[in-house]
């Protein structure tokens, strides 16, 4: 086989394993993730079901890299909406913005990740949870520049970290579910929820919350 011919079979069997990505995100949009069968998203992806198996182990293994994929947009989002660490409305509100306009952008990979976040196929869930958890040690990090935090214990930074992550995801997740003429009351109710948030990171003492001395 000539190199030509072998770099042109591989082009070809990645253009079908992302047909397959692409179908199986496309009937997301309308089942969760342990009702879609594999001849479904064979057939959406117009190939045999035994093919199927030249790209993928099984269907949790295609799940697990929709996963994946979905995180390199939501990863990209949480990391533009965490690039300023100050918690004033101003900041508050263009990073929610930030997280808006990737969400329409990317509708179908948020949704998968909202609903398969607490779906019925376990190996999927740890693989979406462990990433927010990554996310949120970064952000955890980030959180060191934030006047006052950066004398907080490690673990109280990743609480205050897991707090913003938690009311994104959330909002992200009620967005998903509700017509455009909504957005805008969910969006600044998160906006006030954040607020409340920053308002208690001057007087948070993690010694006397948890009655150490």
């Amino acid at each position: 086989m000539t190199k030509r011919n072998s770099s042109t079979r591989l082009e070809s069997k990645e253009l079908t394993r992302q047909a397959l990505i692409r179908s199986a995100l496309k009937l997301l949009s309308a089942n969760s993730f342990d009702s879609l069968s594999l001849r479904e998203v064979t057939r959406e992806a117009g190939i045999t079901p035994t093919a199927f198996y030249r790209h993928f182990d099984d269907m949790e293994e295609l799940g697990l890299v929709l996963v994946e994929e979905s995180f390199l947009s939501l990863g990209a989002m949480l990391k533009d909406a965490r690039s300023q660490t100050s918690f004033d409305g101003d900041t508050i509100s263009r990073s929610l913005a930030v997280v808006v306009l990737h969400m329409h952008n990317h509708t179908s990979h948020f949704r998968f990740i909202a609903r398969e976040r607490y779906g019925g196929v376990r190996r999927l869930r740890r693989s979406i949870n462990r990433e927010l958890q990554l996310f949120a040690d970064e952000l955890a990090i980030d959180l060191v520049a934030m006047p006052g935090v950066d004398k907080w214990t490690t673990d109280d930074r990743r609480m205050l970290a897991g707090l913003i992550t938690e009311t994104i995801i959330r909002m992200v997740a009620e967005l998903l579910e509700i017509g455009p003429e909504e957005e805008a009351e969910i969006v600044e109710r998160t906006k006030r929820q954040l607020r409340l948030v920053s308002l208690g990171v001057p007087a948070w003492d993690g010694a006397l919350a948890t009655g150490r001395t």
